[in-house]
């Protein structure tokens, strides 16, 4: 009897010890699942944070130029106030294009430059060539006087490494080459500049019907719109941001050489 009763006993004791084995397998095989399972619902709402969280003005910035193809980024030339003109008149000899299809949401201007004006043109074509206006845009509209486009701004020429060269185009001022509806004309700054010297990045388009005679001899002419004067009106009459000259609705610039 004592035997058989030490039997069940031992089975009892067996069955208990197997059973707090299973639980104990058991619950450390669903901590894992647990840890898992906080730890999605964790990034979920890290996620989300992400998601909410509006780009800063830099982030934009970096975003865009990092899709800028980097073939775009291999502008190695040197250009500078000793060598602007050797470079350009060289450059122009081997470029001589004149003919331009100016390309906006508006419609499409053409332009002829002149060859009077050598070293704004084989610059204006040397900058088309490495795509640098084409990340511009008319950003500055005076009614009823000129459209402003091309940009200085330090992150587009530094993107280009054009700021590297930092040159100026001397002055190329022409009787009869004047400021006339449809003139194409190099801005260029008014103080600490004596020599009247171009900046080559920006241009403006002469809009107005009106007498522009008193830029004459102070900004070089260097092309001519011959189709499109329709488009230069309307982009005029674009709505500004109103805090400044800037359209509300960027009018994005495309160059194309047509020959």
């Amino acid at each position: 009897m004592q035997v058989l009763l030490s039997k069940h006993i031992h089975l009892l004791l067996k069955i208990l010890f197997i059973s707090l084995l299973m639980y104990s397998c058991s619950s450390e095989s669903k901590k894992p699942k647990t840890a898992i399972k906080e730890t999605v619902v964790h990034i979920q709402k890290e996620n989300l944070k992400k998601e909410v969280k509006k780009p800063t003005l830099q982030e934009i910035k970096d975003s865009l130029l990092a899709q800028i193809p980097k073939k775009e980024l291999l502008i190695k030339d040197i250009i500078n106030h000793k060598n602007v003109k050797s470079f350009f008149l060289d450059y122009g000899k081997k470029n001589p294009e004149t003919k331009l299809l100016l390309k906006t949401r508006l419609g499409n201007i053409h332009i002829t430059l002149y060859k009077e004006t050598p070293l704004h043109r084989a610059s204006f074509i040397y900058l088309i060539k490495n795509g640098y206006y084409n990340k511009t845009c008319f950003h500055r509209i005076v009614k009823d006087f000129i459209i402003q486009g091309g940009w200085s701004e330090k992150t587009i020429v530094d993107t280009y490494r054009i700021q590297l060269n930092n040159y100026k185009l001397p002055p190329e001022f022409r009787d009869g080459i004047t400021h006339k509806r449809g003139a194409l004309s190099a801005t260029r700054r008014w103080v600490n500049n004596p020599g009247k010297k171009s900046n080559p990045f920006e241009f403006f388009i002469i809009q107005t019907k009106l007498d522009c005679s008193h830029l004459d001899g102070e900004h070089t002419v260097f092309g001519q719109v011959t189709k499109g004067l329709d488009v230069i009106d309307k982009i005029i009459d674009v709505k500004l941001d109103g805090h400044s000259e800037w359209p509300e609705v960027d009018v994005n610039i495309e160059f194309e050489i047509l020959g």
